[in-house]
């Protein structure tokens, strides 16, 4: 099985939202848990206000108590509203899929990630806690595969 199709198996059983739903949802005030699901330096290099930053490597484990990567605010979410964010939305509709079946009732992914969220004129904070300038963002996210990346033609 291939990435594409793990994350399209994950999406038959995640529920997805667009970055103008989100954004619509945190202006409203709704009580939403934010979880970016990348590695540290991609949370650090910039993230949605408010968010937490538990990489995907460790998720399963920093959803329950009595682990070394425990996060207590996570393992307390069970039936609060929680949104997963990576940088495409990939990422995030496997760590959806995955918290489901650890018993989180509602958790939805950021359908194309902060990559969309970027592209929708979201703000972004960067580094220093401020937000990141477009130009910043538009960088950031612009692909820099290497020739070995792209595989054999």
């Amino acid at each position: 099985m291939k990435f594409e199709e793990l994350v399209n198996e994950a999406l038959k059983h995640v529920e997805e939202l667009f970055p103008w739903d989100l954004e619509e949802e945190l202006t409203e005030g709704t009580d939403l848990l934010l979880l970016d699901v990348r590695e540290p330096y991609e949370y650090q290099a910039m993230h949605i206000r408010g968010s937490i930053n538990v990489p995907r490597g460790v998720l399963e484990s920093a959803c329950e108590y009595e682990y070394e990567e425990t996060v207590p605010e996570l393992v307390e979410a069970r039936d609060r509203d929680i949104v997963v964010i990576c940088r495409s939305g990939k990422r995030s509709a496997l760590a959806a899929d995955v918290m489901q079946k650890l018993g989180y009732r509602k958790v939805r992914s950021l359908k194309t990630g902060l990559r969309g969220w970027s592209d929708y004129d979201q703000e972004l904070i960067g580094p220093d806690g401020e937000p990141v300038d477009e130009d910043t963002a538009i960088d950031y996210f612009t692909p820099k595969l290497r020739p070995e990346q792209l595989g054999k033609t």
